[in-house]
């Protein structure tokens, strides 16, 4: 009673307060269908996934947005953030991330890396100085870089890769709701809008 007390506020807050944009969002336009649709890291519930890379401008303006958002999710609802590897230069980034998730420091130092990229303007680049600027917010450094360099972030690259080639995105952020639909700012028209579109997806996989 109580999981569908929660689905159903969920989707009262989201008729409410957006009333579906007018149902103004069009496959095609606003979301694309993923076909066949891409397994998900929890059958029992609707996993919203951000791929991102921490050098985006984009996807640090859309932070705070996704921050917010998330906050305050039914138990129905998973949120996850996937770094991108879709752009080789980006992969020491996703080692970055994966590294510190190891390590159980990847929540406290998330936004820290993207304020340190596009606020401070800091080169955080490459092993070198990534390692460094973690050191800074007291990693122990030798045992961070020899996560980075381990098979297990390997693997998860690896597993990256081949989910990243399944949902056939080309940018980021991109959002994936439930493996079956992918939007973006640049489908969405704006940050706004895009977590307009994404409540809309959750709300249809929801009430099904």
């Amino acid at each position: 009673m109580l999981k569908q007390w929660t689905i159903g506020l969920f989707l009262s807050l989201i008729l409410s307060t957006q009333a579906m944009a007018q149902l103004a969002f069009n496959e095609g336009v606003d979301y694309k269908l993923i076909n066949p649709a891409v397994k998900t890291t929890n059958p029992d519930k609707v996993v919203v996934t951000e791929l991102f890379w921490y050098g985006c401008p984009h996807c640090f303006r859309f932070e705070p947005y996704v921050e917010r958002w998330s906050a305050d999710l039914p138990d129905t609802v998973v949120f996850e953030q996937i770094p991108s590897i879709i752009n080789p230069r980006w992969a020491d980034h996703a080692r970055t991330f994966y590294s510190l998730e190891l390590m159980n420091k990847q929540e406290e130092l998330h936004s820290k890396i993207f304020d340190a990229i596009h606020i401070k303007r800091q080169r955080i680049d490459r092993l070198d100085s990534i390692a460094t600027f973690v050191a800074a917010q007291g990693v122990d450094e030798a045992k961070f870089r020899e996560t980075f360099n381990s098979f297990s972030v390997d693997a998860l690259l690896r597993k990256n890769f081949k989910k990243e080639e399944k949902y056939g995105h080309n940018g980021v952020p991109t959002v994936v709701v439930n493996g079956k639909y992918l939007t973006s700012g640049s489908m969405a028209g704006s940050n706004e809008r895009l977590i307009q579109v994404i409540n809309f997806l959750v709300g249809m996989e929801l009430s099904q």
